[in-house]
């Protein structure tokens, strides 16, 4: 290879089209109902309040985390901390969450029941 040779580079090649990506951020309203405002601040552990509290605003940005659909429009989030929390809550719109009430494992079919009997009620 000659050292003194010019070495012609080719010009980066220019983009015609330039493509955006967008990144749409869901933002929810959080509401609540009596009902659920005096479960959560009856909770015992007040630690688990302030979890389940935190919980609500990563749902508000949009983070639903591990929800389950228990049809009708009616929604299950988890809280996999405890005995096993679970809020209940519909959406208002598209951008409106609802929290119906709340409850554990151990009394999950008739906070279920008492989710749907609220959900009627809106």
């Amino acid at each position: 290879m000659n050292p003194h040779k010019k070495i012609q580079r080719t010009p980066y090649f220019s983009i015609d089209i330039l493509s955006y990506i967008y990144y749409i951020l869901i933002v929810y309203e959080i509401e609540t109902t009596e009902e659920f405002d005096a479960w959560l601040h009856n909770l015992r552990d007040v630690s688990m309040r302030g979890f389940i509290a935190k919980r609500i605003t990563i749902m508000s940005s949009g983070s639903l985390g591990e929800t389950r659909s228990l049809g009708g429009g009616l929604f299950e989030a988890k809280i996999s901390r405890g005995p096993g929390y679970r809020l209940y809550f519909v959406n208002k719109g598209s951008r409106i969450i609802v929290l119906l009430c709340g409850g554990d494992k151990s009394t999950q079919d008739r906070d279920i029941k008492r989710a749907k009997e609220l959900a009627k009620e809106l």
